[in-house]
């Protein structure tokens, strides 16, 4: 599963860290836009628990629009403002997933670079802002991969289903 996910300015470094470790354990490729709200030292990475990266494909790139030139679509920006349900899409290898900073989500700016059926979003109860970055990440790239019938996946997980326990 080649997925590439993109966080548009993290600033938390143990949510990237779960979602380093994510990636490490889906294949999905991270691709971090800077500014970053910490550093990528060998030292801050221990401390923040991201001892995973040496596991995950992880890219640092200077701005959104180096990662549009680089990364084909299908992109799918995930917002509180998404008009469309995140499993509701069909998705597909390559397919580019982006989120944007934990305090302010992706830009105005951003978000007019995809169209609004590409704009997905989370369900939540209402009343709540949103789900915390690294659970976010990690519920669209299991979505996605499920899709793909957890290709790559090791183990001998079954794939029938089981009966519902009433």
């Amino acid at each position: 599963m080649k997925l590439h996910v993109v966080l548009v300015a993290p600033e938390i470094a143990p949510n990237t860290g779960n979602i380093i470790r994510l990636c490490a354990n889906t294949g999905a490729v991270l691709h971090l836009i800077e500014p970053l709200g910490f550093t990528l030292d060998e030292r801050s990475l221990r401390r923040a628990g991201l001892d995973y990266h040496e596991l995950a494909e992880v890219q640092v790139h200077e701005s959104w629009s180096h990662v549009k030139a680089l990364l084909p679509s299908p992109r799918f920006a995930f917002t509180s403002h998404g008009t469309r349900r995140y499993d509701t899409v069909r998705y597909g290898t390559g397919d580019v997933l982006v989120f944007g900073a934990e305090s302010a989500g992706l830009d105005a700016a951003t978000l007019a670079a995809f169209d609004p059926e590409h704009r997905l979003t989370l369900p939540m109860r209402p009343g709540n802002r949103s789900l915390n970055l690294a659970n976010a990440v990690a519920v669209v790239v299991y979505e996605a991969w499920r899709q793909q019938d957890f290709a790559g996946a090791s183990g001998n997980a079954s794939t029938s289903e089981t009966p519902h326990r009433e």
